[in-house]
């Protein structure tokens, strides 16, 4: 038995597969002439793997994500079989006595230092193909392990010593059951993306890469923050046994799914869900949702080796709009930067990238992206009821200029001939301790506030939530993050606007009645937590909920607060079914 931090509930019973990239060490060695053809033959050799490799991948990715998506694959097939390429890897193995690692890697280098010092945005965007191509070329040369996350076709439980958000996109959901990691925190994106997909995680394990090795079977216990390696017959019967009830109690909670979200005295609020692909969208009614109240678009711009084009982004948009019949879809632009690079858009080296170039600041500098993205939603707003959604916002001064830029793509698009919602909503992000303080101003000029409770717990406590050294000062109970709620949603309806949660917080079940009783309009959640929310909201008296805040917002300490909120629930049996 093992435990760590536990980032998303469930049951998984499944064979561990170890994903650990082995660091690569290139031999600069110089070889002898009886070496020559021995390290042709290595470098010939990796050559035919990888292509085989790759064209595997590119039949999957047909599969998976079409011709326009797989086309990537394609190129690096095409340049793995580049005579020239070829030719130059060789003459250094031949001439300058390399070993043939050393000659890919000299090779492959050149070519990205050349690329870098082109102008040319498009040749540009071909540099990160050249470091997935010489990747991929020096594990097979080294004969290292390559573990390509899309290609797995047996359920697994996956244990990595972390997991960013592009790996995380890689991977088929019905196949990766579950996932054990060494870093991570509660509120770290791992976690996040995990509680988003339904996938039970525990993170923060320490050197779980060092205990566990593929093949090796494992029971993850994300009820109660336990682990089994290789476990005997009565711990298999034990969880089989808590793997009944677990889903008996998901029976139970099904059937409230599509109840109206109604407190005891009649108050009524909405339940959105939060998505992160297009895939995603299939689930929302059948999980209770009414709305989408976040679309993560970032996710359409990882895993891939150059930006999407306005009208791969319209289709995916108006897809949307279409199969979510006139219900609303708030559509956040890109959110990248912080610990969500992607490796086309050449990041600058940063000290703190959470406080750096990233989401709305990127788009502001890249006036090309904000034009495509915004072209995107407004064609698509034709097809249905989108929202647009700025992240990152910290001055009244960002909104002003994002909305006289919106009024130009606007009048470009009408003298274009093309159809949209002329009066489509404006909203943005809470979730700098500024735009909390400012929102009086704030919400005279846009339509709705969304707070995102993570970041602005983040920022307001100046804790790193991906730091596992400080994670246990990350709280978003503390008073100063409960007063700046508050002060976001009583502005909002002074301006009679509406705010939603779409942080972590807005299914912590302490929260919600908490969040009730501030006036919260929307709760946007995972698909997975609907249901539990509604129970929450349907076994609770409105007015009781108001008198509860009152009360919490007099504490001054998280242990204060958190009595007041356990005793509430207790009290009155909010956890019900």
């Amino acid at each position: 038995m093992n435990s760590g931090i536990l980032a998303s509930q469930g049951l998984a019973f499944g064979k561990a597969l170890l994903y650990k990239e082995d660091k690569i060490i290139v031999n600069y060695n110089k070889i002898s002439i009886n070496e020559v053809n021995k390290e042709i033959k290595r470098f010939i050799d990796a050559r035919h793997k990888s292509i085989v490799q790759l064209k595997s991948i590119l039949k999957k990715a047909d599969e998976l994500f079409g011709k326009k998506k797989s086309v990537i694959f394609a190129g690096h097939i095409l340049l793995l079989e580049d005579v020239e390429l070829e030719q130059e890897i060789i003459t250094l193995i031949k001439k300058s006595n390399f070993t043939a690692d050393a000659a890919i890697f000299s090779v492959m280098n050149d070519q990205i230092i050349a690329l870098k010092g082109i102008n040319d945005i498009y040749l540009k965007e071909r540099i990160i193909d050249i470091h997935d191509i010489s990747k991929r070329l020096l594990h097979n040369v080294l004969e290292l392990e390559v573990i390509d996350l899309s290609l797995i076709k047996d359920k697994v439980i996956l244990i990595a010593k972390d997991l960013t958000p592009s790996l995380i996109a890689q991977f088929d959901t019905k196949v990766v059951i579950g996932l054990l990691t060494d870093l991570g925190g509660s509120t770290s994106h791992t976690s996040i993306i995990a509680r988003s997909l339904g996938l039970p995680a525990i993170v923060g394990l320490g050197n779980i890469t060092s205990k566990i090795k593929t093949g090796d079977v494992v029971i993850l216990d994300g009820i109660n923050n336990k682990f089994y390696i290789n476990p005997s017959f009565n711990v298999i019967n034990e969880f089989k046994l808590l793997r009944r009830k677990f889903f008996l109690e998901k029976n139970r909670l099904k059937k409230i799914k599509d109840l109206t979200a109604i407190t005891l005295d009649g108050h009524k609020v909405e339940i959105s869900v939060n998505i992160n692909k297009i895939d995603d969208v299939k689930n929302v009614f059948s999980s209770g949702g009414e709305s989408i109240g976040l679309y993560r678009t970032e996710f359409l711009f990882m895993n891939r080796s150059s930006l999407p084009d306005e009208e791969e982004q319209f289709l995916v948009y108006k897809d949307i709009a279409k199969f979510m019949n006139n219900k609303p879809v708030i559509i956040r632009t890109m959110d990248i930067g912080g610990d969500k690079y992607i490796s086309y858009l050449n990041f600058p080296k940063e000290e703190n990238p959470f406080l750096g170039w990233r989401a709305i600041r990127i788009m502001m500098d890249r006036k090309d992206i904000l034009y495509s993205q915004i072209r995107a939603i407004l064609r698509a707003s034709y097809f249905g009821k989108l929202y647009i959604m700025f992240p990152m916002i910290i001055s009244l001064e960002e909104v002003l200029f994002l909305k006289n830029e919106i009024n130009k793509i606007k009048d470009k698009l009408f003298n274009d001939g093309y159809s949209f919602d002329n009066n489509i909503k404006i909203g943005v992000m809470i979730e700098t301790p500024s735009a909390a303080i400012i929102s009086n101003y704030l919400a005279k000029e846009v339509d709705f506030f969304s707070i995102g409770t993570n970041d602005l717990t983040q920022y307001t406590l100046a804790v790193d939530r991906g730091n596992d050294s400080i994670s246990h000062l990350y709280n978003p109970f503390s008073p100063a993050v409960l007063r700046l709620i508050e002060r976001v949603i009583n502005y909002s309806h002074v301006e009679g606007k509406w705010t939603s949660v779409c942080g972590e917080l807005a299914s912590n079940q302490n929260a919600i009645v908490l969040l009730l009783g501030m006036g919260l309009d929307k709760f946007s959640v995972n698909i997975t937590s609907v249901a539990n929310v509604k129970r929450i909201i349907r076994n609770t008296d409105f007015f009781k909920a108001k008198k509860l805040v009152k009360n919490v917002l007099s504490e001054s300490t998280v242990k204060g607060i958190m009595y007041l909120l356990d005793e509430f629930i207790k009290e009155n049996n909010i956890l019900n079914i």
